[in-house]
């Protein structure tokens, strides 16, 4: 079988998900497990987070909250962006959260309930421009809301744009989420809980914790808060091994287009990962991988199944030696090296979001503590 594999460090997600919680205590973490858990994969990783105590859990789509209900995971999952098509009587049924943002969704869902008392989390545009009932018209949709039987307001919560970037963003749009929270009290509601808090904001901005927190990204390991230090640890290693070996020549072209050409006699190394395993295509001629705790450059394109990497500064490599795209390694010294999903995203001119959740259904995730929870 193909040497290459995610490496999912269950007992790193359970240290994040702690560390998140002292940071936003006394708020309660509701954790983002969307787009497979950020590509980690769901079910192993929602059953984690439940044993830690999760608060609740937050996914993008009702499909997502329905394949968590149906393997077993009982904690409270909150569906952002609530129910497309035909799917209100299954999110009740099954007991999610659904977020809604228009009245006729709050409709939808009052037919599915047949008479029945259910509650919704209301969204409210603050500044992000995608979802979400824009302030100016808030006072109306609370005006229609009020009028269908059986529906309830337990939660009230906003989205944050620029938590990371932009201060002055985050504090206007806490002002209207304040503005809002009035107006859906002057109209009879008392929401259970408030939550605004993104990974980046539950560090950067104390404010804006209110409840709950969700946070996504920092329970995989990266705060997306720059200037913030904190103790996570980064819980996917994404990792191969050489299958070939090559000497070129000087002047030797490297894979489709040769976009490299060798300026120096090079051994080549061939591992057997490419951009069909959801390595991004733009690291060609830029990324590195560790090979015997040193870094050997991608060369050449990357390509659907294969990429190749300069390994001639690597002493004593050799076919079947282990090489990492992300994640630690351990060289023959006992020395720690380490590419991380940021440095990934860096080079590629993405977001680490994009790097891990790309990772492609090809590639078996293992789960069981890394060497970050074993050092």
């Amino acid at each position: 079988m193909r040497p290459t594999r995610a490496e999912i460090d269950l007992e790193a997600i359970a240290h994040n998900y702690r560390v998140v919680s002292e940071v936003a205590g006394p708020a309660k973490v509701l954790a983002v497990v969307k787009a497979d858990a950020y590509g980690h994969g769901v079910v192993p990783v929602a059953r984690r987070l439940q044993q830690e105590g999760a608060r609740g859990l937050c996914v993008a789509l009702a499909e997502e909250g329905l394949e968590l209900r149906e393997a077993g995971i009982h904690t409270d999952i909150v569906v952002l962006n609530g129910a497309y098509g035909h799917a209100h009587g299954e999110v009740l049924a099954a007991g999610l959260t659904p977020v809604v943002y228009d009245i006729a969704q709050v409709e939808a869902f009052a037919a599915a309930a047949g008479g029945r008392a259910f509650g919704v989390h209301l969204k409210v545009d603050t500044g992000m421009a995608r979802l979400g009932v824009p302030l100016a018209e808030l006072g109306r949709f609370l005006e229609r809301f009020g009028a269908i039987p059986g529906a309830r307001i337990d939660g009230l919560m906003t989205h944050l744009a620029c938590a990371d970037s932009d201060d002055g963003f985050t504090a206007e749009q806490l002002q209207r989420f304040t503005r809002a929270q009035h107006v859906v009290r002057a109209h009879g509601h008392r929401p259970k809980v408030l939550h605004a808090a993104n990974s980046a904001a539950t560090f950067r901005h104390p404010s804006s914790r209110y409840d709950l927190v969700r946070c996504g990204i920092a329970l995989f390991g990266f705060p997306n808060a720059p200037g913030v230090e904190a103790a996570l640890r980064p819980a996917m290693r994404l990792r191969s091994e050489v299958v070939a070996l090559r000497w070129l020549e000087p002047g030797a072209p490297v894979g489709y287009d040769g976009t490299f050409r060798a300026a120096r006699r090079t051994l080549l190394a061939t591992i057997p990962v490419g951009y069909g395993d959801g390595l991004m295509r733009m690291g060609s001629n830029r990324g590195a991988a560790l090979l015997r705790g040193r870094r050997a450059p991608i060369v050449g394109n990357i390509s659907m199944d294969l990429t190749t990497l300069d390994v001639t500064d690597v002493p004593g490599v050799a076919v079947g030696d282990e090489a990492v795209l992300f994640g630690s390694q351990r060289g023959p010294d006992g020395e720690l090296a380490r590419i991380d999903a940021t440095e990934v995203a860096e080079a590629c001119g993405t977001i680490p979001y994009e790097v891990l959740c790309a990772i492609s259904r090809r590639v078996p995730r293992f789960y069981g503590p890394g060497p970050a929870s074993r050092s």
